[in-house]
């Protein structure tokens, strides 16, 4: 197939009109270059762009391994699993990380992939046990390498690419402007591909300090969110606990809200996010866990409730929103511009907030679990036939569908929730009947 060809199959397949002007020179780079070192902020599309240029170099021939992708989190080694199943190209993937079942990915693995995605200590301990062969391996990509060092697989990294003995390609990704490339990595002569834009000198992102003190500042918090009307919102705490108490205080003001950081247990957490992308809820509360590596929406607007100790974690934390083509805003709270870090702009305007607010528009969708999913061998067209049919919604009342492995969630229009629950209680969808609630 020529790449033209199969650039509008892929077009089609992801349901875009064309690629970016990076993701267009990454995979001319990546197909000519055998070391590449791309930088892009959050939501600019790197995903894509070191994911298309894989397809030409594996082999249909080759039954094994042949591609190795290496990320911090099991997050996002699941969201590049899901970019590469958009783009159709018929090569299996499989993803392998911590908390997942290793029996169930032994078994995976004894019809090896094209393409294995992981975290570094899983692979590793794949590794070890002989999991899977490394001599068909040409290509490694090492997606947010600098996080994976940061969270303390340095010594992993290091045995799995020793193991790596026929390599051709290394591509390296982040989204921290001018990372340390680990020795271990063994780059020669690598070429940058940098497209991080200095967040306090994009005129695209509108930087703000906002008045506050220890005192007040849940209450300066919901004043200002009530000044976004149906717009959503990313507000990054430092602690876990300071999340959770902020969104319950936030919810008192009858504000739809949810929170999100890494002790929450996995269910919990794919349903803040569940919620937070189909507009069940418009403002998620979390740790710097939601600053990169995840696949949430743009929004238009940021704030920090707490200010990170270092520039690269601000700039992350703001990489989530005046993404691309869009404009955005970052909130930072503050008693005076003064006592802002010096990784700040001084002169950042004040954000002076209106003496009289109402509450933010509700959001018009609520969360609604059902107890199958993708092993009940139920998809996406199985839920809307049935909410359609059996619960008399009509089309523009269903929102987002998300397939889990044992359950999935759909968004459905506020008013038609109570009369969908009522319609579909004692029917059957494909001859067996499931459990079907709003998300708890």
């Amino acid at each position: 197939m020529s790449n033209l060809i199969q650039e509008k199959v892929l077009l089609s397949n992801l349901g875009i009109e064309a690629f970016n002007e990076m993701q267009t020179k990454s995979f001319q780079t990546i197909q000519d270059q055998n070391e590449v070192v791309l930088l892009a902020p959050t939501g600019s599309g790197k995903t894509l762009a070191f994911l298309w240029p894989i397809i030409n170099q594996l082999n249909p021939e080759i039954k094994q391994v042949q591609c190795l992708i290496l990320a911090p989190t099991r997050e996002l080694a699941l969201q590049i699993e899901q970019v590469w199943k958009k783009l159709g190209t018929g090569y299996k993937v499989n993803v392998c990380y911590g908390g997942h079942s290793m029996q169930t990915e032994i078994q995976n693995l004894t019809a090896p992939p094209a393409l294995l995605i992981g975290t570094p200590g899983r692979i590793e301990d794949h590794l070890v046990r002989d999991s899977f062969r490394t001599q068909d391996i040409k290509l490694l990509i090492l997606d947010e390498f600098d996080k994976s060092l940061q969270l303390g697989f340095h010594e992993q990294m290091a045995t799995i690419i020793q193991r790596l003995s026929h390599l051709k390609k290394k591509v390296l990704v982040s989204a921290t402007p001018c990372p340390d490339v680990p020795d271990f990595v063994k780059l020669k002569h690598p070429v940058t591909l940098d497209y991080i834009v200095n967040d306090q000198h994009n005129n695209k992102l509108q930087l703000h300090w906002v008045r506050s003190t220890d005192s007040n500042r849940n209450k300066i918090v919901v004043q200002l969110l009530s000044t976004f009307k149906d717009e959503t919102a990313l507000i990054f705490c430092n602690q876990r606990e300071t999340a959770e108490s902020l969104c319950n205080y936030i919810l008192s003001h009858n504000i739809a809200a949810t929170f999100y950081h890494g002790k929450l247990e996995q269910e919990d957490r794919e349903l803040a996010l569940i919620r937070f992308r189909n507009s069940s809820v418009h403002f998620l509360i979390s740790t710097d866990l939601a600053s990169r590596g995840l696949d949430i929406p743009e929004m238009k607007h940021v704030i920090h409730y707490d200010l990170p100790g270092k520039l690269d974690e601000f700039t992350h934390r703001n990489g989530r929103t005046a993404r691309m083509y869009e404009s955005g805003s970052v909130y930072v709270l503050a008693s005076h511009v003064d006592h802002l870090p010096k990784y700040i702009d001084p002169n950042i305007p004040e954000f002076v907030l209106p003496t009289a607010t109402s509450i933010p528009l509700a959001p018009q969708f609520t969360t609604v679990y059902i107890s199958g999913g993708k092993k009940d061998k139920i998809n996406k067209v199985d839920i809307v036939g049935f909410f359609l049919q059996k619960g008399k919604l009509a089309k523009e009342d269903l929102g987002l569908i998300d397939i889990k492995d044992h359950y999935s969630f759909a968004a459905i229009k506020n008013n038609k929730v109570n009369s969908l629950l009522k319609n579909v209680y004692e029917e059957k969808m494909k001859g067996k009947k499931y459990r079907i609630q709003i998300a708890k």
